[in-house]
């Protein structure tokens, strides 16, 4: 378990010129997202089947709101307001979706949710939507899961998207500056990442070195930041494990993924072969760190074959901050939580972008999941405690370094590994206490309120839309 006895962060970025930015590197970082979606057929009634029905007929389970909520204990009221009430999130995406409004009410009206307060911003101007280039598509996929995710779990809480022209570096850095400057949320998500492996120059590189500052300026102003640890396990596709920036930065908390099983959801399908008469309340049962790859963790029977694995690696630019002193690492080590990212343990997600018969509801999954159900599950923090809680990593790792609050807190995952694909070796194993592919673990919400906001109420039950 990792120690954390203070809440300062000390991070080095390595190879970072100390002198005139012109001695940085000024190559261009080009993010990526990687959403996971299969869609839904039309006999698939969302709303109206359990996990292990859908599991039963598609190999996938669909997971609702409610699921989460009562998985991992996220009140639907706190202090009497819906959950998130007062509070902003801050989304940070490029290119943005042509429909996420109309997207979001879509998913609100199938899972009873009340109506969301969105605002979308476009600090470079709104970009030319094109529905022909699949980079613009996923982000747009992306943009829509980011939201109904956000909203699904803080559904009191005001989302404000900040859409930035281009997946580009400075791009991106702009939109999340406008966001931090203009404080439009005590927290703010971002489910993109660059492999450190890919980023010319490492810790020089000027864009990173932007990024980093605007983290910085954030943790100043009492915003928690959040980023997705990626999906393709510890390598991200190169021979060596190295971790996906910006979750690899000190002052973003890197969120990765798991497999999540609620009680009865244990079926076992082959495409739409077999039948199902379980039910489910959500109870939490266990869960896996997702890898899709391990055969003795692909759920249900794999019948899809491998979509991704949880990330969660050492960073090779970042010296391992202070609240990281107890794992052994001298470097940053992702993850720091994890979130259910797992297709097969899918949230359901509403997609209307893509015309005719291709809209629909989808099952989603990847770490892209991760990031803003944090963040959403953060802003219900901040509501139960009155005010903003500021950078979560010290907070967390400081909970976790005491074992009553750690069981209290966090579902600890044992069980995977996050090497992907199979055939490399280049991953890690969860275990006992913090691994990489699952850091701390997911989290016990209630748990979480009473160590950080003791005298909050709170009630699991949802209220009528």
């Amino acid at each position: 378990m990792a120690a954390a006895g203070v809440l300062a962060m000390s991070p080095l970025v390595l190879g970072a010129s100390s002198g005139a930015a012109a001695s940085a590197n000024t190559s261009a970082i080009v993010y990526a997202v990687h959403p996971i979606a299969v869609q839904a057929t039309s006999s698939t009634s969302v709303a109206g089947l359990t996990p292990s029905q859908c599991i039963a007929q598609t190999g996938l389970a669909c997971y609702d709101p409610q699921i989460f909520h009562t998985a991992y204990q996220i009140p639907w009221t706190i202090n009497g307001s819906l959950a998130g009430t007062g509070e902003q999130i801050a989304i940070i995406d490029a290119y943005g979706s042509p429909t996420v409004a109309s997207d979001l009410a879509t998913f609100d009206a199938a899972f009873g949710l009340p109506p969301a307060n969105l605002h979308v911003y476009y600090p470079s101007g709104q970009p030319a939507f094109n529905p022909q280039s699949a980079n613009e598509t996923g982000w747009a996929e992306e943009t829509s899961l980011d939201v109904q995710t956000a909203h699904a779990l803080a559904p009191g809480a005001t989302i404000n998207l900040i859409v930035a022209a281009s997946a580009g570096g400075n791009d991106l850095n702009v939109a999340e500056n406008y966001a931090v400057t203009n404080h439009l949320g005590n927290v703010m998500s971002m489910s993109f990442g660059a492999p450190e492996a890919a980023i010319a120059g490492g810790g020089n590189n000027l864009q990173l070195q932007q990024a980093n500052a605007i983290y910085q300026q954030a943790t100043a102003q009492g915003v928690s930041v959040f980023a997705s640890s990626g999906d393709s396990g510890a390598s991200n596709g190169y021979a060596t494990a190295n971790a996906l920036f910006p979750a690899s930065d000190p002052y973003v908390t890197a969120a990765g993924g798991t497999d999540l099983f609620v009680k009865a959801d244990t079926a076992t399908s082959s495409k739409g072969k077999g039948s199902s008469t379980g039910s489910t309340n959500g109870t939490y049962v266990s869960e896996y760190a997702w890898n899709d790859a391990n055969p003795s963790t692909c759920p249900f029977g794999c019948d899809y074959g491998p979509f991704g694995a949880t990330g969660g690696a050492p960073s090779s630019v970042f010296a391992a901050p202070s609240y990281q002193s107890g794992t052994g690492n001298p470097m940053r080590t992702t993850s720091d939580v994890s979130f259910n990212a797992s297709v097969y343990t899918a949230t359901m997600i509403y997609l209307g972008f893509l015309g005719g018969s291709n809209n629909g509801f989808y099952f989603f999954g990847g770490t892209s999941e991760s990031s803003p159900s944090w963040a959403a599950i953060t802003a219900d923090l901040d509501q139960a405690a009155g005010g903003p809680l500021g950078a979560m990593n010290p907070r967390l790792y400081q909970l976790a370094a005491k074992p009553k609050t750690y069981a209290a807190d966090f579902h600890d995952v044992t069980v995977g590994t996050n090497n992907f694909p199979s055939t490399t070796s280049a991953g890690f194993a969860a275990g006992t206490g913090y691994d990489l592919p699952t850091g701390l673990g997911t989290p016990i919400v209630t748990g979480l309120i009473n160590s950080l906001a003791p005298g909050a109420s709170y009630s699991l039950s949802q209220p009528l839309s």
